[in-house]
């Protein structure tokens, strides 16, 4: 694997900790609702980053 694309993964794995920590802590707000469905919606695309990393390293 080059460097560049071993940076990029990397890069990708920092923005999907950084997506589900932001969105679990707007899921957490119970008075707005759109706050909360934006937090479920950073959660699952981390989810899918990672996802994306996964078969990308295999």
């Amino acid at each position: 694997m080059s460097t560049i694309a071993a940076a990029l993964l990397s890069i990708g794995m920092v923005a999907a900790f950084l997506l589900a920590f932001v969105g679990t802590k707007q899921a957490m707000q119970k008075e707005d609702r759109t706050a909360r469905q934006r937090g479920l919606l950073m959660i699952a695309m981390a989810i899918i980053l990672v996802g994306n990393v996964l078969i990308w390293t295999l």
